[in-house]
């Protein structure tokens, strides 16, 4: 058969766009690891300027800035012969407070591609692969990846979008944050809410010891209580609102956990189910955004729900209608789409 050569080339050129990103995560989880992108923040270095500032090898240096520069990641004067990051660049690569920070997914899917090997045989034997049996940095770089996202969001637009409760939250409330991971998500509304108490639960108890260290150090340990518990074990009720941020897909029984969080709601309590963004039909997620949460499904998501009770498996795209038919099985009466960003559809269930 005749090959199309444009096609072909075309084809090959994606390949070296995809191997280059692929390699380029580890320079990005590097440069944030060792301060060179908060260090190129401040001025324009050279390699040795920014070496002597970080206290790390300037050969080693001088290679990484070239690959950064290479791949845009930050900016190369050919005059001064100096690198520095544009306003843009510091951004997304040096303000860990910006809603755009980048280097936590890097992290997540460096930690991610570490289970290669165990998903290959997952593949053949249809095992599953517990959250906990991860890479470590995997549970760091899924906090710093989905934190900016919340931080821009969850107050200004996710928890408002919601009928009464933010009312109810500035009264003085109580909320579950069920699969809270390292307590991104509690904490943040912990700080927005002063008056009302946030019980955050996980299964993964090392993310739970380290969600306690983080509201020591953010002070809101007094209103924050952070327990190890499985989705459809967690303790209490009256629950204003039970939040479960893109953990519903992860679970192994989403239904049972529906069903969990619908009596341990007040009568006039809400569910808050924030999902990564995914249309009901696959031909409308071939898209970039589609692509990485498909990626990721396949090396977390899905392993982790094939090795719980059930195994229901709904993956990183579910989509609106699958969300619906879980909220439906397990009782609740009320569901709707309440807004949405391009990474994630946040709905609202309720009695």
């Amino acid at each position: 058969m005749a090959l199309d050569m444009d096609k072909l080339n075309a084809f090959v050129g994606r390949f070296v766009g995809d191997l280059g990103a692929a390699v380029h995560a580890g320079m990005v989880v590097i440069g944030e690891r060792l301060g060179l992108y908060k260090a190129l923040a401040v001025q324009p270095m050279t390699s040795a300027e920014l070496s002597a500032k970080t206290k790390t090898d300037e050969r080693y240096v001088r290679e990484w800035l070239a690959s950064q520069a290479a791949g845009g990641y930050v900016t190369y004067d050919a005059e001064t012969k100096n690198f520095s990051l544009t306003e843009e660049q510091a951004f997304a690569l040096a303000n860990e407070d910006s809603p755009a920070y980048l280097p936590g997914a890097f992290e997540l899917a460096l930690g991610s591609l570490a289970a290669v090997p165990r998903i290959t045989e997952a593949f053949r034997s249809g095992a599953g692969m517990g959250w906990h049996e991860h890479d470590e940095s995997v549970f760091h770089g899924c906090e710093r990846f989905f934190r900016p996202g919340y931080a821009a969001n969850l107050m200004s637009s996710w928890i408002p979008a919601l009928q009464d409760v933010q009312q109810k939250l500035e009264a003085g409330g109580r909320v579950a944050d069920v699969g809270c991971g390292k307590g991104a998500s509690t904490i943040l509304m912990a700080k927005a809410f002063p008056n009302s108490h946030f019980f955050g639960f996980d299964y993964h108890d090392q993310s739970i010891a380290g969600a306690r260290d983080a509201a020591k150090r953010q002070g809101v340990a007094d209103r924050v209580t952070f327990e190890v518990a499985k989705a459809k074990e967690y303790p209490g009720n009256d629950y204003d609102l039970v939040a479960v941020f893109d953990s519903l897909h992860d679970m192994g029984d989403p239904v049972g956990a529906a069903a969990h969080v619908l009596q341990s709601l007040r009568k006039d309590g809400a569910w808050m189910i924030v999902e990564p963004f995914a249309n009901d039909e696959l031909k409308d997620n071939l898209n970039p955004v589609g692509r990485v949460y498909y990626s990721f499904s396949t090396l977390l998501c899905t392993p982790c729900s094939r090795s719980q009770e059930v195994a229901l498996c709904l993956g990183a795209q579910s989509g609106e209608a699958r969300v619906r038919e879980v909220v439906a099985s397990a009782g609740f009466s009320r569901f709707r789409r309440a807004t949405e960003t391009p990474f994630n559809i946040v709905y609202e269930a309720r009695l």
